[in-house]
Parts: C-alpha cells; structure tokens; sequence
C-alpha cells in the first residue's frame, strides 16, 4: 500500500497513530506530496478528486481518503481493536468527530493566516473558527474525560492529533486555560510511544 502523506498534516497523523498501534507500519510506503486547496498536488489526481491528504492507495481496490475512512480500514485490516463494540462505538465515533471539527477550525484558521492576502483576512471569522475549538475544549474537559480515561482507541488517538496540531500552529491561544483535566491528559497521551513517533516537525 502507499500513503500520500504531510509530515505536518494533523489528519495523516491519526492514520500514522493507526499504524503504530496497530503494527501495520512495514505494510505501506509513504509517498510526501504538498498540496493546498489553491496548489493542489498533481500526485493525487486519479487518487483521490478532493487532493487531500491523507490518501491510501490499495492493490486490492480504488484509492481510500479521509482520514476517518483510512484509519476504520486499517483498523479492520488488522482486527486493532481501536473500535469498541456496541454503543462505545458511537461515543468513540462521535469523540473522533468531535476531534476532527477542531481539527477543520484550526486548520482553516491556518489557512486564512497563510494563503488568504492579509488585505482579505477576516478577523471576525478567525475568531468564529476559535470559538468552535473553545467549545469543544470545554465539552472533553467536562463531558469525555471519563471516556478518555477508558482503553485507547480512535477516539483518543483523534483528540490527541486535535489538540497536538492546535498547539503546533495556535499554541499562543492557550486552549488549556480552563480544562485542567484535558491538559493533564495530553501530557500523559504524548508519551505513548506511537503518539510521541508522530508528533509533527517543527515549522
């Protein structure tokens, strides 16, 4: 298999996690491409026609994207585990989406500070985007802890790609203000070795 991967990208994070955990890691070749939504990567035409990473090209059918999508296939590739069964299924899938709407906030403030003109920039809209990460702050550090707490699975690894990248890009916001416990917990989740193997690279 290959992996059209960014060493920087919040969501190839959690499909590396994925990958560590589930020992799957000799199994795909990374291939790194750049894309944006103004650049996009000439490599992930004919893969994926949204030319996002992550993207995971299979011998066994069309190439996979999205990373919710690639991480419950390698999951069930490997029986990982990393799914609960019955109703856990759906707290751990909605902790995993809860994580990647962090994750879409965050990650369009990136872009607006980065690729949008800053005689274009909207500071209202930056701030909206932030009110979104403030809100699901508070609701993990006062509703998900409990699960958290529980065996490590999507959810966990989600919450930890979320809030590692909104410390690697918006660390001067300071999420942890107010969420005592989450914070506690991020500084436990990023010693596990696949977690710490994953963090991004400076710049």
């Amino acid at each position: 298999m290959k992996l059209f991967y960014s060493p920087t990208s919040p969501y190839v994070r959690k499909v590396m996690i994925v990958l560590h955990e589930t020992g799957q890691l000799d199994d795909v070749t990374l291939e790194t491409v750049a894309t944006t939504p103004i650049a996009p990567a000439s490599e992930l035409l004919g893969k994926t026609p949204l030319t996002k990473v992550p993207a995971l090209e299979r011998p066994d059918g069309p190439a996979l994207f999205d990373s919710r999508v690639i991480c419950a296939y390698l999951d069930d590739r490997a029986n990982g585990g990393l799914y609960p069964e019955g109703n856990g299924r759906w707290d751990a899938m909605t902790l995993e989406a809860m994580a990647d709407g962090i994750l879409d906030a965050a990650l369009a403030m990136t872009y607006e500070g980065r690729l949008r003109p800053e005689e274009k920039r909207w500071d209202e809209w930056v701030e909206g985007q932030w009110g979104k990460i403030e809100r699901a702050c508070a609701a993990l550090n006062g509703r998900w802890m409990s699960h958290l707490a529980g065996p490590f699975g999507i959810g966990h690894i989600a919450v930890a790609c979320a809030l590692g990248y909104v410390d690697f890009r918006h660390d001067a916001r300071n999420w942890r203000k107010g969420n005592d416990a989450l914070a506690k917990w991020v500084e436990n989740v990023e010693s596990r070795p696949s977690v710490a193997a994953t963090r991004p690279p400076e710049g």
